[in-house]
């Protein structure tokens, strides 16, 4: 259960973070542009996606962590916590979840927010374009959380929000998971400096995003995976990200 929960509180924490971090109006200005890597293109702090774990620098990922550890204590704690009241989440599953609903749905009602799910039937890239989904949902929503085939459909939902973007999962990286993972970690052996990963299964969206985690933050990630699968291959970022770490 602790460990489910911290799938969803890594992402909302990012949102939760930004909150605090400004004092600007949920709105921003529209952006019809596509940003570069790593770039907020003069968007204010609040505003920033969770898109890929390397948009982040070291510090900041270990921010969000340390947040989110600080979040699990406080909806322990006896004392009402409710920094997300009277503030929805529009949920995007293009692909059917168990864990990812759960987390978040439930990480939102624990924050004081509400989550809203919209399945297949939204038709995100089909029925409607993505850039009109984005647009509507910020419309009525203060975040998205996307849960999507393409790993394009979800940098182009983020170029048009005008509301922070969680990437619940693409078919190219999973960043919430592995934040889920790094956080457990944390909690368990109290820190993450020098820790040793070894993966061993399919190079798939968790290895690519376990390598930009390791890109970030110093530990010693292994990942043991077959020579060839069909589909799969590690961009030149990602390339240079392994040169930190070890590929088998």
């Amino acid at each position: 259960m602790e460990r489910e929960l911290g799938f969803g509180f890594t992402g909302i924490a990012g949102v939760y973070l930004a909150r605090q971090q400004a004092n600007a109006g949920r709105r921003c200005r529209r952006r019809n542009v596509v940003l570069a890597r790593g770039e907020t293109g003069g968007l204010p702090v609040h505003q920033r996606h969770f898109l890929h774990l390397d948009d982040r620098t070291g510090d900041e990922i270990k921010q969000l962590l340390n947040t989110a550890i600080d979040i699990k204590k406080r909806i322990r704690g006896d004392r009402e916590f409710s920094p997300l009241s009277r503030k929805t989440m529009a949920m995007v599953f293009a692909k059917p979840s168990a864990r990812t609903r759960v987390s978040f749905e439930t990480g939102m009602f624990l924050m004081g927010g509400h989550a809203l799910h919209l399945g297949q039937e939204i038709g995100i890239g089909t029925r409607e374009a993505t850039k009109d989904v984005a647009r509507v949902l910020s419309g009525y929503n203060d975040i998205i959380m996307a849960r999507l085939f393409k790993h394009q459909d979800i940098i182009e939902l983020a170029n048009y929000a005008t509301v922070p973007v969680i990437n619940g999962l693409t078919d190219f990286n999973h960043p919430c998971q592995v934040m889920a993972d790094a956080l457990t970690i944390l909690e368990t052996l109290g820190t993450l400096e020098g820790v040793k990963v070894v993966y061993v299964g399919d190079g798939n969206n968790m290895v690519h995003s376990w390598l930009e985690l390791a890109s970030r933050v110093p530990i010693d990630f292994v990942c043991c995976c077959p020579e060839v699968r069909k589909g799969f291959s590690l961009t030149t970022r990602l390339i240079l990200a392994s040169q930190l770490t070890e590929v088998l």
